[in-house]
């Protein structure tokens, strides 16, 4: 017998059947570990919430902040100043609209299940972006509104029934539509928002209704949008991890 056939007859007198719940074993420990050896890593929350932001493309703030400069520079110009108004509901959908993309990235690019499998969780990432997102968004509409009440002469009430209203009512729109189970894209979110835009500046056109509802209705219905919003926000962070990546023929992956 030659040397090749006494090797084939050890490796098949020596084959191993690996058996399921060794493998199992296997994989459980190694997934201790793992998580063990990024325990010990100790990363803050501030350094992950840099990390999060390194990750955030930065030209959606860029957009907004220009949308916001260009709308303040046509301000002055407009002709009738019952359309500038009412123009501001329209830029503050528009300022919503334009995160849109980068909320729907991970869903766009079919990359949930990856993230779901690293360290930290799909609620942690959601978190830290709406976080991001909040407080420079917030910092953003805070100067504008600031630069604008000088400048243009607005009162609390015009940026407030004006842009304020329209703008946290689009925000409600876009993430109840981002924790919706059905798993709308972002292009339905962005159509939601702007049916609203247009729905609202229908309803502002007559002047009635701007000037029959009283400052305290107007700030009523703010604060309801406002506690609705954060609602949704709570909303989008807790279903996230129970969300199914789906392809729009409604398969799985």
């Amino acid at each position: 017998m030659n040397l090749d056939k006494q090797m084939k007859k050890y490796k098949e007198k020596r084959k191993v059947n690996p058996r399921e719940e060794k493998i199992q074993e296997t994989i459980e420990v190694a997934r201790e570990s793992f998580l063990l050896a990024e325990a010990e890593k100790n990363l803050s929350y501030g350094s992950f919430l840099y990390i999060q932001f390194r990750l955030i493309k930065k030209r959606w703030w860029l957009l907004q902040i220009l949308t916001l400069i260009l709308l303040w520079a046509i301000f002055p110009f407009a002709e009738d100043a019952l359309y500038a108004y009412r123009s501001m509901g329209v830029v503050a959908a528009l300022f919503i609209i334009l995160i849109i993309p980068e909320l729907w990235k991970n869903r766009a690019n079919q990359c949930m299940e990856v993230e779901s499998a690293t360290y930290y969780s799909l609620r942690q990432v959601y978190s830290a972006r709406m976080l991001l997102f909040g407080i420079i968004d917030v910092f953003i509409i805070t100067v504008f509104c600031g630069i604008a009440s000088i400048t243009l002469q607005l009162t609390l009430t015009d940026l407030l029934v004006q842009f304020l209203f329209p703008l946290v009512v689009t925000a409600c729109i876009c993430f109840g539509t981002l924790c919706n189970k059905r798993g709308f894209n972002e292009v339905v979110a962005v159509g939601m928002c702007m049916i609203w835009s247009a729905v609202w500046w229908l309803i502002l056109l007559d002047e009635r209704i701007y000037y029959d509802i009283m400052i305290p209705v107007w700030v009523t219905l703010f604060c309801i949008a406002l506690v609705f919003m954060v609602f949704t926000i709570y909303k989008s962070i807790d279903c996230c991890d129970r969300i199914w990546e789906e392809k729009l023929d409604g398969i799985k992956n």
